[in-house]
């Protein structure tokens, strides 16, 4: 606040409302961060359901007889874990993605599933390990298939009890999506941006939009802490 007044500063939140909701007709309508909202919070669970694929898979391969599978699970974590996410981004936007016909929504979710995919697959690698080895064979007794195993019998209880550590993968995805904006996706990063540059309300709208980030985020926090609540008096 001192900053703005020594650069003579003027706050007008008062502008704020028309960025969030507009009246047309008599009609409410989504202003131009709260569809940028929108736009994350697509990215955000459509990355989160790819990314809980790919953790589980490369949580399976590390824990594989396979050497082959675990070199290639080992490898892929090398990679994500020792390259910035935003070279990531780039790669696939401007290499991969012309190759694979994928568009910018396609890129940016595959992008952030990649990355966040590698750090959940430690959690479901610690996760499985935490299964006693006579449930796994007590499914095979009963005539389950490994993957009616998995489905019935395992993943079930890992789940359960990754929920605090998922819940945190799921929060560091959302706070992440913000790095799609550099791709020119209109996310609420990009929006806040561009009312920057259109208004100069450089204060109020860079708030505004740490504000939501800050609601969404608190959001999931209390959801999960919720659903441990409820788990641990069921």
């Amino acid at each position: 606040m001192r900053g703005a007044e020594n650069i003579n500063y003027r706050w007008q939140w008062y502008r704020v409302d028309d960025f969030l909701f507009t009246s047309e007709n008599g009609a409410w309508a989504a202003g131009p961060l709260v569809q940028g909202l929108f736009v994350t919070l697509e990215i955000s669970v459509l990355s989160l359901i790819l990314t809980l694929v790919i953790g589980l898979a490369t949580a399976l391969l590390r824990l594989s007889s396979s050497v082959v599978g675990r070199g290639l699970a080992r490898g892929y974590l090398e990679l994500i874990r020792n390259t910035p996410l935003l070279i990531q981004l780039y790669v696939m936007y401007f290499v991969l993605g012309p190759i694979l016909g994928w568009g910018q929504t396609t890129t940016a979710i595959a992008c952030l599933a990649a990355f966040q995919g590698a750090y959940t697959s430690e959690i479901f690698r610690a996760g499985l390990r935490t299964i006693p080895r006579g449930q796994v064979e007590a499914g095979d007794s009963l005539g389950l298939t490994r993957l009616d195993n998995y489905r019935y019998v395992i993943l079930p209880q890992v789940l359960r009890n990754m929920l605090p550590p998922l819940t945190n993968e799921a929060v560091s995805l959302v706070k992440n999506s913000s790095i799609v904006s550099v791709i020119a996706i209109f996310d609420l990063t990009t929006q806040g941006r561009n009312l920057i540059a259109d208004t100069f309300l450089t204060f109020e709208i860079w708030l505004t939009v740490a504000a939501i980030y800050l609601a969404v985020t608190l959001a999931l926090s209390t959801a999960a802490a919720m659903a441990e609540r409820r788990r641990a008096g069921a």
